[in-house]
């Protein structure tokens, strides 16, 4: 079984560096949580329309926080986890999938450039895809797998063994829907 909580070595990340670039995905590298967060506090500029996918990730860099705490964005994010109208709720939701930017992270990225993404609710994949003009995903080197099949497998096991904890303590109401 691959070792998900296993950092990769600096040679992996600028492997798999390397092979996102062919894939139009700009990479940055810091070295700590905290650069990661103003690292992302750079990319967004103010005033932006802003949409923060759930993520482990964006919690632990305090980038979720941030964002609650900064009145120059707009955050998406409050406004459509919010809102009880399901009708009000699904024009929210047409606004997320238009964001100037959605911020998010991903489950698994192998060294040859593949990314992975499982989700509870599906929410995040097409403006994953299509739609926001910027999609940012924040990703700890613990994410690379050293192959496709390892990506696939951190995927299935760890991840999805993560989401369902966090989904039964009750937390699953913070996951976006469609409906």
């Amino acid at each position: 079984m691959l070792e998900s909580s296993k950092v990769a070595s600096k040679e992996a990340v600028y492997r798999t560096m390397r092979a996102l670039e062919p894939r139009n995905i700009a990479t940055h590298l810091v070295d700590n949580g905290e650069q990661a967060l103003e690292k992302l506090v750079e990319l967004v500029p103010r005033q932006a329309e802003v949409y923060i996918s759930t993520s482990a990730t964006l919690d632990t860099i305090g980038y979720t926080t941030f964002m609650k705490e900064k009145p120059d964005y707009t955050n998406l994010t409050e406004g459509y986890q919010s809102e009880a109208d399901p009708v009000k709720k699904r024009e929210l939701l047409r606004r997320v999938l238009t964001a100037d930017y959605y911020i998010g992270s991903v489950q698994a990225i192998a060294e040859t450039g593949e990314v992975f993404v499982a989700s509870a609710s599906g929410s995040q994949l097409a403006p994953y895809v299509f739609g926001p003009s910027h999609v940012i995903w924040v990703v700890g080197t613990r994410k690379i797998a050293p192959t496709f099949e390892d990506a696939i497998e951190r995927t299935r096991g760890y991840t999805l063994e993560q989401h369902h904890r966090w989904m039964e303590g009750g937390e699953a109401n913070q996951f976006p829907s469609a409906s």
